[in-house]
C-alpha cells in the first residue's frame, strides 16, 4: 500500500484502488467487466447474485463484497470462473419470462446474457404476476423482477426516501411501494433512481426512452445542466426526430453524482404542449394576436422610444431573469445601460436571496455561498436553516440526508415539521418573522458556554465586544418567550454546532424573505464567525440555498440596478470605467429601480414602457393586485414567455421564448459553479432565445450589440468583471463545471472563499450588530393565522413548466396546510374547499390537515397561479433589498 492506495494484482496487471475498495472496483479499474447484476457503484455492496465471482489468492470470492487487500492476485479469466458465473446468471434468468432477453432490450441482465451466450431459450416461466402502471412515470413488470434490491437500496441510501421494499418469499419476491397499494399512491417522489439502477427492465419509465439509464449514454444525447432548481444538476438528455425520449442523470455530474429528480428528470412534458408560444402576439383593440416578428419588433422599438422621448430613459425598465441564462442576463443589462441609458434593470434575485446578497457582503465581502456543498456534505454537524431541501432541492436534501444517515449531527430551524426536520437531532420550530432572535440566542449560548474561536475572532474578525453586549439582551429564557422554542432545545442546538469539528450552515428562503431578511442572513452568518467556521478548516462557512436555476447568474451578470457585472457598484467611477472601455458608452451612475420600484413608477404614471423576461410576475409577486394595475398602468409591456402566463396576458407584446432545452450558454449554480447549457431540440415555431430576442430588438433600435454568440457575451464580461476572466465556453467543455471566482484561465476557481483574507475592505470578517425587530405583520381578532408559503416537490415556481408536464398528476392542486386544531376550530374538513382571505386580498385553496404546522399557522405553496396565493401577500419588504415578506401573512378562513 502506498499511502491511501491500494495495489494490486489483476489478470496480471498490476491496479491501484483507494483504499476500502472492492474487489470489484479493482477488476474494472483493470479494464475488466463483469457482470454485477445486483451491484451498483452509488449503493452499498449487497453480494446476492453471485455473478461477479473471481478468484483471489486461489480462494473464489464474490468482487462486489470483498475488500481489495494490498498484494493479492485476482483471477477473472479461467474457464472455470466463467462457468460459474454463466450458471449463476442461467439459475436467474430460469425464472423470468422470455422477452426478458428479447433481442431489442437494452437491460443490463440482457447485456450479460449476450456476453454469457445465455439465450431466451433458458427463460421458460409464463409470468402472470402483473404489474402497475398507475405512475406517470414510473411502471413496474413484476414478471421480470429478480429481487436483487438495487431499487430499494436506491431509495433508501441515495434518494433517502425509503419507499420501496421487497415483499413475498423465495422465487415469488418481488419489489412494492412500501406503504401497499398502487405506486402511485405510494412515499415515491419520482426521482428515477429506481428505474436507472434496475437490471433487467422490471422498472422503467413509460414512453420511448423506456429501457434508457445514465449506466449507458445513449449515442443521441446532449449533456446540459438542469433548468428548474439551483442545484446544477447534470443531465444527458436523449432524443429522436427533434424531441426528447429521457432525460438522464449523469453518473459523473459535480454535484448530482448520478442522481436527479421529479422535475429535472421527467418535468419536460411543456416542450410539446399545444399551448407553447410559437409566435409573436401583439395587442390590437384590446386582444393579443399572432404577428411576425418584425412587427413585433418595430411595435417594441417604436414603444421603448415612444419611452424615453416623453420620460428620459429612466421611464424604461426591465426584469431579466433566473430562468435565462448568463450570457443572456448580460445581454440584458447590456442593453439597457448600452441602448436605453439607464440602470433600471433587475432580476427575480430582489424576490428570493437579494438579502443573501446584502447580508453575505457585508459578513464576508461577496455576494455569494462560502463553500462548495462536496465540503459541506463532510460536515460533522449541519444546521439547515429555513429550508425544506428534501422538496425544494431534492438531490441537495437527499445528499444531506444520506450524510445525516452516516452519523452527522443534524439541527432543522423551520416552523414546518417537514423533510429533514423528521430526522434532526433538535428541531427548532421559531415564531415566523423571529429568525434574527433565534440567532442571537444561538450565538449568546456559544460565548456564555466557550464555544468560539477566540484566536479566529481576534485575528480574522471584527465586532465582538459590540456584539457581546448586544447578546447580553438575549439570555435563553427571552429568546424563547420571543420565538416560541423551548430554551432547553436551543442550548441543545447551540451545544451541538459549537462542539462541532467541521460544522456547516445551508439555509434558504426561510431566513431572507422577511420584512429583516439581511438581518437574518448577517446573524446567522455571525454563529459562523463566531465558530471561526469560515475560511478556515474548521467548518464549512454559510451557504445558501439557491431556488432557481440561474438566480446566483442573473445577478453576477449585472442584471441588478445598482451593480455591474461581478458586483462592482455603478456609482464607483473605476467600476464604470472598465464597463465603459468594453462597451464604448457612458453607464448612468444613478442606481435604477429595483423590481417594487418599477411597479410603483408605472402604477404613477413615471415608467412608460417594461420588458419582462421569462418571469410571471403576476403570480409570483406580492400584492399581485397591484402588480396588475401596474401592468395595466404602463403603456408599453413587453414579455418573453414560453406560454400565455398571467404576465403574458397584460403584455402588448409577446415574444416567443425558447426553454432551457433549446438554447446554448451557462447557469451559474448555488455553490458558484458555472456549467455549459447546450441545446438538445430545436425551439417550436417561431420561438427565439432570449439571446436572439435582445440582439433583435436592439437592432431595430439601430444598435448593435456586438457579442454575436454566448461564448462571446461570457468573454466580454469577463473583460468587465475579473472575477470572471478565467472562464469560458471552450473550458467549460473541457472541465465541465468552474466556480467563481475565477480570474485566471490558467489556474482553477475558488472552491473555498476566504482562506488568506475575506473580501471585505479590512480583510476581515464583520459581526452583525443589530437588534431583533418584528415582522411586518401579525395575526389579530380578525386575521388570527400566520400564513407561510413556500415550494413542494412536484411542481417548480409558478408551475409554468411542471403544469403541463406529468408531475399535475402528482400533485394537482394548491392545499392549504393546517393544524388539526385550527381545522377544528375553524370548521374546515380536511379536503374542503376554503377562501383564504389577508388584508390584501382573497385565495381559494384545498385545506389538508395534519400536523406539520402547528396551531395558528398555515402553509401553502405558489404554483397554481389561478389558487390566487400571491395575492393574499403583503408589499412589506426588507428594508434593506425590497425582497418581499412572504413567509408572514395575516390570514383568516371561510369553510366554503
Amino acid at each position: 500500500m502506498t499511502g491511501s492506495a491500494i495495489e494490486l494484482q489483476v489478470d496480471g496487471t498490476a491496479v491501484a484502488v483507494p483504499w476500502g475498495a472492492s474487489l470489484l472496483v479493482a477488476v474494472r479499474a483493470a479494464g475488466i467487466e463483469l457482470p454485477a447484476l445486483c451491484s451498483d457503484d452509488r449503493l452499498s455492496p449487497a453480494g446476492s447474485c453471485r455473478t461477479c465471482l473471481v478468484r483471489a489468492d486461489g480462494q473464489i470470492a464474490a468482487a462486489c463484497v470483498t475488500p481489495a487487500t494490498s498484494g493479492v492476485r485476482v483471477d477473472t479469466a479461467t474457464d472455470d470462473l466463467w462457468q460459474l458465473r454463466r450458471e449463476a446468471v442461467t439459475v436467474i434468468v430460469s425464472a423470468l419470462p422470455p422477452r426478458a432477453l428479447a433481442d431489442n432490450s437494452p437491460s443490463e441482465l440482457a447485456q450479460v446474457c449476450r456476453t454469457l451466450g445465455i439465450g431466451s431459450e433458458v427463460a421458460q416461466v409464463a409470468g402472470g404476476r402483473g404489474g402497475d402502471v398507475s405512475h406517470p412515470y414510473v411502471h413496474l413488470d413484476r414478471d421480470l423482477c429478480i429481487a436483487c434490491g438495487r431499487c430499494v437500496r436506491m431509495c433508501a441510501e441515495v434518494q433517502g426516501t425509503f419507499a420501496l421494499t421487497l415483499v413475498g418469499r423465495g422465487s415469488g419476491t418481488v419489489v412494492a411501494p412500501g406503504t401497499g397499494g398502487p405506486w402511485a399512491e405510494s412515499d415515491c417522489v419520482a426521482c428515477g433512481g429506481c428505474v436507472d439502477t434496475c437490471p433487467t427492465g422490471a422498472i422503467t419509465q413509460p414512453g420511448p426512452g423506456s429501457g434508457l439509464t445514465s449506466a449507458h449514454r445513449p449515442a443521441a444525447a446532449t449533456r446540459t445542466t438542469c433548468g428548474y432548481c439551483g442545484v446544477g444538476c447534470t443531465l444527458d438528455v436523449a432524443t429522436r426526430d427533434g424531441e426528447v425520449t429521457a432525460v438522464l442523470p449523469a453518473r459523473d455530474g459535480p454535484v448530482n453524482q448520478g442522481h436527479a429528480c421529479v422535475k429535472g428528470r421527467f418535468a419536460h412534458g411543456y416542450l410539446t404542449s399545444p399551448e407553447r408560444l410559437t409566435r409573436p402576439l401583439l395587442r390590437r383593440d384590446g386582444r393579443l394576436e399572432p404577428v411576425g416578428w418584425d412587427e413585433a419588433l418595430d411595435r417594441v422599438a417604436r414603444g421603448m422610444g415612444e419611452a424615453t422621448a416623453v420620460g428620459g430613459a429612466d421611464a424604461v425598465a426591465a426584469i431579466s431573469s433566473a430562468r435565462a441564462t448568463n450570457e443572456e442576463n448580460y445581454l440584458v443589462q447590456k442593453f439597457m445601460r448600452v441602448v436605453i441609458g439607464t440602470n433600471n434593470v433587475d432580476n427575480c434575485s430582489r424576490l428570493c436571496h437579494s438579502p443573501s446578497a446584502a447580508g453575505l457582503t457585508a459578513s464576508f465581502g461577496l455576494p455569494c455561498g462560502t463553500d462548495s456543498f462536496d465540503d459541506v456534505e463532510r460536515s460533522d454537524c449541519l444546521l439547515v436553516v429555513g429550508a425544506n431541501p428534501v422538496e425544494a432541492h431534492p438531490v441537495v436534501g437527499a445528499r444531506l440526508l444520506r450524510r445525516v444517515l452516516h452519523g452527522a449531527k443534524l439541527v432543522v430551524a423551520d416552523p414546518r415539521a417537514v423533510g429533514l426536520a423528521q430526522h434532526a437531532d433538535v428541531h427548532l420550530r421559531p415564531r415566523p418573522g423571529t429568525n434574527a432572535a433565534l440567532f442571537h440566542g444561538l450565538a449568546h449560548i456559544l460565548l456564555t458556554h466557550g464555544l468560539t474561536d477566540e484566536k479566529f475572532l481576534r485575528e480574522r474578525a471584527t465586532g465582538l465586544p459590540e456584539l457581546t453586549e448586544l447578546l447580553d439582551d438575549y439570555p435563553p429564557d427571552r429568546v424563547a418567550d420571543i420565538t416560541g422554542v423551548p430554551a432547553a432545545d436551543l442550548v441543545a442546538a447551540a451545544r451541538l454546532y459549537g462542539r462541532a469539528e467541521q460544522p456547516a450552515i445551508v439555509y434558504g428562503l426561510g431566513v431572507t424573505e422577511h420584512l429583516h431578511g439581511t438581518d437574518g442572513v448577517r446573524t446567522l452568518a455571525n454563529l459562523a464567525i463566531l465558530r471561526g467556521a469560515v475560511g478556515t478548516d474548521r467548518g464549512y462557512g454559510v451557504n445558501p440555498l439557491r431556488g432557481q436555476n440561474n438566480v446566483q447568474g442573473a445577478s453576477d451578470m449585472g442584471a441588478l440596478p445598482d451593480c455591474l457585472p461581478g458586483y462592482g457598484k455603478v456609482t464607483d467611477p473605476a467600476v464604470r470605467a472598465r464597463a465603459e472601455a468594453v462597451w464604448g458608452v457612458p453607464v448612468p451612475e444613478r442606481p435604477g429601480l429595483r423590481i417594487p420600484e418599477m411597479f410603483a413608477a408605472a402604477r404613477a404614471g413615471r415608467l412608460r414602457a417594461l420588458w419582462v423576461i421569462g418571469e410571471d410576475v403576476c403570480a409570483t409577486d406580492p400584492d399581485t393586485n397591484r402588480v396588475a394595475e401596474a401592468l395595466d398602468a404602463c403603456p408599453l409591456v413587453v414579455c418573453n414567455e414560453l406560454f400565455l402566463s398571467e404576465t403574458a396576458r397584460h403584455a402588448d407584446v409577446v415574444l416567443p421564448a425558447t426553454s432551457w432545452l433549446e438554447k446554448d450558454g451557462t447557469f451559474v449554480n448555488f455553490d458558484r459553479r458555472f456549467q455549459r447549457v447546450r441545446s438538445a431540440v430545436p425551439p417550436p415555431g417561431e420561438a427565439r432565445s432570449d439571446f436572439d430576442a435582445v440582439h433583435a430588438v436592439a437592432a431595430a433600435m439601430g444598435v448593435s450589440l456586438g457579442c454575436p454568440t454566448p461564448a462571446d457575451a461570457l468573454a466580454e464580461c469577463g473583460r468587465i468583471a475579473p472575477v470572471f476572466a478565467g472562464l469560458s465556453h471552450d473550458r467549460l467543455d473541457r472541465e465541465g463545471a468552474v466556480p467563481w471566482p475565477c480570474p485566471d484561465p490558467r489556474r482553477p476557481g475558488a472552491v473555498r472563499l476566504y482562506e488568506n483574507r475575506f473580501a471585505t475592505p479590512d480583510g476581515r470578517a464583520h459581526l452583525a450588530v443589530v437588534p431583533y425587530l418584528p415582522p411586518g405583520e401579525h395575526p389579530d381578532d380578525a386575521y388570527p393565522l400566520v400564513l407561510v408559503t413556500g415550494r413542494r416537490w412536484a411542481h417548480y415556481n409558478s408551475g409554468s413548466m411542471t403544469r403541463r408536464s406529468g408531475n399535475l398528476a402528482l400533485d394537482p392542486v394548491d392545499f392549504l396546510d393546517l393544524h388539526p386544531e385550527d381545522a377544528i376550530r375553524y370548521d374546515v374538513r380536511d379536503g374542503a374547499q376554503v377562501d383564504v382571505e389577508s388584508r390584501h386580498g382573497t385565495a381559494r385553496l384545498i385545506a389538508r390537515i395534519s400536523e406539520q404546522t402547528v396551531p395558528g399557522q398555515v402553509f401553502c405553496s405558489f404554483h397554481f397561479p389561478a389558487s390566487g396565493v400571491n395575492r393574499l401577500t403583503s408589499d412589506h419588504a426588507d428594508t434593506v433589498t425590497s425582497c418581499p415578506e412572504y413567509k408572514v401573512t395575516a390570514v383568516r378562513l371561510t369553510p366554503r
